[in-house]
């Protein structure tokens, strides 16, 4: 991994550790508010979900002893409980960390500033008696530097575990609202398979179709001049065979676009590796994918990181991405992060749209945050079926 992508993603767990400590005040404050804040309570639980990229429930409906009956009200009240103390503590610990890294860091260009009666600066009394003790305290400087960069990422994901446990759809989620979502996700998954077959048509039509006329045109043409202009029989079967050549590639595009055969060849952490290398944006790729998914499966995620990685060489302006594929249990995790502009959205012609639509015609999870500047994240979960 280059150095800046390391740091990008040092810095992107930063980020995420004061999203979470921002969400733990409010989490403490909703608490607080209780018994007349459940609608609060909900509402600061939702705006957890949306940073975390978790399905939330249905709005509330009547009074405050039907609220607490909801099992997922009392989810939140355990995520709230936890996430307003713990949760607290724990961004406390990330902030601090690079905090200090630069306060205790840059001593020696301010210690002049301080009265040495008063001591250094931070949680510890160190006493400044001239430019060695400023040294002394910038190496402790850098051995905060040092543990910010190594633990940031684990305090990021700590500090979200109580919401991804507790704030996610539970087995006793509210059936209506399943109803509601297989409904939407049957009406992506008929819209997605409209939409493949038309690109399929389109491919024979447009192409393939034009490629086999031209050949048998040539082949007539070649038929009819081998008694009238013999010397132009050897040219036409060679545009005829050039012809064949061109119908034959364009058949094995159509045949990939459908399951790409690199997938049955290589497996998929094999068929990721040879898009991270044909990514004309440096592209680092982290997989770790135990056994097989389902074929399908398989090939709808390698069409997400592929039009993922399309996206980010066209539109991101990004100058490194990081691809990391898992296999969790029975579910496949996706994260594709570039360090582009941002500001990326599914309304804007991107592809982003189909991406969710073929993901949740698997009854998977699809969530995206592209702040304007950047970075752009897209997070995606699929059932690895059988």
């Amino acid at each position: 991994m280059s150095l800046r992508a390391y740091l990008g993603l040092r810095w992107r767990a930063f980020r995420r550790v004061l999203g979470g400590l921002w969400t733990s005040v409010l989490a403490l404050g909703a608490l607080l508010s209780l018994p007349f804040g459940v609608r609060v309570l909900r509402a600061v639980a939702n705006r957890e979900r949306g940073r975390l990229g978790v399905v939330g429930p249905l709005p509330l409906t009547g009074g405050l002893r039907a609220a607490l009956r909801d099992p997922a009200v009392r989810r939140e009240l355990g995520w709230a409980g936890l996430h307003g103390t713990v949760g607290l503590v724990v961004g406390l610990v990330g902030l601090s960390l690079p905090v200090y890294a630069v306060e205790y860091g840059t001593l020696p260009l301010w210690y002049r500033l301080v009265d040495p009666s008063l001591g250094g600066p931070g949680f510890l009394s160190w006493g400044l008696g001239g430019l060695t003790d400023a040294l002394g305290v910038a190496l402790i400087g850098v051995l905060f530097a040092v543990a910010a960069l190594a633990l940031l990422p684990g305090i990021a994901e700590l500090q979200a575990f109580p919401g991804r446990r507790l704030l996610a759809p539970a087995g006793d989620v509210d059936l209506s609202l399943r109803v509601a979502e297989l409904t939407a996700t049957r009406a992506a998954a008929l819209d997605a398979h409209a939409t493949e077959l038309r690109r399929i048509e389109r491919s024979l039509h447009d192409g393939t179709q034009n490629r086999l006329v031209a050949l048998n045109v040539l082949i007539g043409a070649a038929r009819r001049a081998q008694d009238r202009n013999p010397d132009a029989v050897a040219d036409l079967l060679d545009r005829a065979q050039d012809a064949t050549e061109q119908a034959l590639a364009e058949l094995r595009a159509v045949v990939r676009g459908i399951l790409p055969p690199v997938l049955d060849d290589r497996g998929l952490a094999g068929a990721l590796a040879g898009l991270a290398g044909t990514c004309s944006v440096p592209c680092e790729l982290d997989v770790d994918l135990p056994g097989r998914c389902a074929a399908t499966v398989e090939a709808t995620a390698y069409f997400v990181v592929a039009e993922a990685l399309t996206n980010v060489v066209k539109h991101s302006g990004a100058a490194s991405v990081a691809v990391v594929a898992r296999r969790d249990g029975d579910r496949l995790r996706l994260r594709i992060t570039d360090d582009g502009r941002g500001g990326a959205s599914e309304s804007s012609g991107s592809g982003l749209a189909g991406i969710r639509r073929r993901v949740e015609a698997y009854d998977g999870r699809f969530a995206m945050t592209s702040p304007a500047g950047g970075p752009t994240t897209m997070d995606v979960e699929l059932p690895c079926g059988s």
